[in-house]
């Protein structure tokens, strides 16, 4: 039976380019727009998230993670045929100076 929870497809792993990690050990999730971590159905949504992909046992463990979590909003896009979101400029311009295609609002949540 699939999983219909309102906000359950909302997150999904960073593994775009152009975000740098201030630890080697930091995952980030990401989702599409600048959204706040005050909202509690993002919160439960990410913290969900977080236990169905086995970085945390329970929900109240993914929900301490998030209470020392850093949230960003940035802009991404792809660049030419990448299958991967790269950062960018509000825009469109990389670090390298590519120019990505669509530019899209992202919040991304450092845990």
């Amino acid at each position: 039976m699939k999983d219909t929870r309102l906000g359950e497809s909302l997150w999904e792993e960073w593994s775009g380019d152009g975000h740098s990690f201030s630890s080697p050990l930091e995952l980030s999730f990401y989702t599409i727009d600048h959204i706040f971590a005050e909202n509690e159905l993002v919160r439960r949504a990410l913290a969900s998230c977080l236990q169905r992909d086995g970085v945390a046992d329970s929900l109240g463990e993914a929900f301490k993670y998030l209470e020392s979590s850093q949230w960003i909003h940035l802009y991404a896009g792809y660049v030419d045929s990448d299958n991967e979101l790269t950062i960018c400029d509000k825009n469109g311009f990389t670090e390298y100076g590519d120019l990505v295609d669509d530019i899209l609002q992202i919040t991304l949540v450092e845990i």
